[in-house]
């Protein structure tokens, strides 16, 4: 692969000019370059599959995990759902134009906010070549133009997705360079992108937690974070124990590889003894190992085998990403969110229960993105929650939080209509 020296300056500009040619189509067009990016995809499957093929044998060559190469990389089981998930946003509400808080003032003055596009966004991301889609469709369809920095591991599969997406575009009258790939795994060029604060208008990285710390060090642009997560399960005595067991499952072995993965169940000492040696029951055969604090290992007595071992300190600030699930006694909804809000990195938590008073106090008292009751911490996604796709999930608190779709990937600016005011 030759790989050419990049002026990201001029790239920032062609963006910004594809920004505001965005600016000018109306929502049919949008929804119609949609529909042509997800019959283009169809079409081409076979070949972006094909260099998706080339990524995964060099993950496995490498000696990648397995799971991760599923999970984050492998494109064999993802098209389908990636391509609905393209018609999915195109048959969504369009939110550019929107108008709200519209009022008239005391003094005649009509004002409200109306929405519109950021302009340009810097996405930078580290696998998981489906996000190439799921960025290019929301930015689109919101209005912004985008510049990609996709991970070495997936560069064949990225390229093949960016030239399938922008012959869409071309196709359809809008301005191919309203998407654009950094061709380079060089981190130069996410040195050089991270300035480009004349021409880009957000950054959003998604990536571990070195990227982020990278990001916000060291960009002049605004930068949003998100997609770590240390998620969690708190079953107390009430629970529906069959009902928890499937929410852990599902929380921890359908994919373990994300962010919204379960990292630890915490569990009522009450109900301990009766719930713990199941929970091992249950997961152990899918692959599942455990770490256990001494009072889990307790509560375990000889129930348990190789799979569990004794947790250390570390390990509820560890965020797996694999079949490892940490384990914990606590003697109160109290010490639960305490933990919670201590080791969580404000991702995605849940509390299994019956009783409402406290899941309200737990929706009240911790410190997430989402927090879920009697429902597994995988739906804190974009598709999952009804908005078609995400570009990232912030764990941040400014602009945007949880999973960012067309919404939060639009501002606003405040529209005022007098007839000849003048202020005294």
């Amino acid at each position: 692969m030759t790989v050419q020296t990049l002026d990201m300056v001029e790239m920032g500009k062609r963006a910004k000019a594809a920004a505001r040619a965005l600016v000018t189509m109306t929502t049919a067009q949008k929804n119609d370059v949609l529909m042509a990016i997800a019959s283009a995809l169809e079409a081409h499957s076979a070949a972006v599959l094909a260099a998706n093929a080339q990524d995964v044998a060099d993950a496995r060559a490498s000696g990648t995990d397995e799971l991760w190469i599923k999970d984050r990389l492998d494109l064999t089981r993802r098209m389908s759902g990636m391509i609905a998930d393209v018609r999915q946003v195109a048959s969504l509400p369009d939110p550019v134009g929107e108008s709200f808080d519209e009022r008239t003032l005391d003094n005649g003055l009509r004002i409200s906010r109306r929405r519109t596009p950021l302009g340009v966004l810097g996405v930078i991301y580290e696998s998981r070549p489906n996000v190439t889609v799921d960025v290019v469709v929301l930015a689109i369809k919101s209005g912004n133009a985008v510049i990609l920095r996709g991970g070495k591991d997936s560069m064949r599969s990225n390229l093949a997705l960016v030239g399938v997406l922008r012959d869409a575009l071309i196709a359809c009258g809008f301005p191919a360079d309203a998407v654009q790939y950094i061709e380079s795994a060089d981190r130069q060029y996410v040195s050089e992108m991270l300035k480009l604060h004349d021409y880009i208008d957000l950054i959003i990285p998604r990536g571990g937690a070195s990227l982020h710390k990278l990001c916000r060090e060291n960009s002049t642009i605004p930068v949003i974070t998100g997609g770590i997560g240390i998620c969690h399960v708190y079953i107390d005595e009430t629970a529906d124990i069959d009902a928890a067991l499937r929410v852990i499952h599902n929380a921890k072995t359908q994919k373990p590889a994300v962010c919204n993965s379960l990292d630890t169940v915490l569990v009522k000492s009450e109900v301990a003894a009766q719930v713990l040696p199941r929970v091992v029951a249950h997961l152990a055969p899918a692959g599942v190992s455990f770490r256990a604090e001494p009072r889990a290992l307790a509560a375990l007595g000889e129930t348990h085998d190789n799979a569990v071992t004794s947790a250390n300190e570390e390990d509820f600030d560890t965020e797996w990403m694999s079949l490892v699930l940490g384990l914990k006694v606590v003697d109160s909804l109290d010490e639960a969110i305490t933990h919670i809000n201590t080791h969580s990195m404000g991702h995605s938590d849940a509390i299994m229960t019956r009783r409402r008073e406290d899941a309200e106090r737990f929706f009240n008292e911790v410190d997430s993105s989402a927090v879920f009751w009697n429902a597994s911490t995988r739906f804190n996604d974009g598709g999952a929650l009804g908005l078609g796709a995400e570009i990232a999930v912030s764990t941040q608190k400014l602009h945007a939080r949880g999973p960012m779709a067309l919404q939060e990937l639009t501002t606003y600016k405040w529209v005022v209509v007098g007839d000849g005011h003048i202020r005294a």
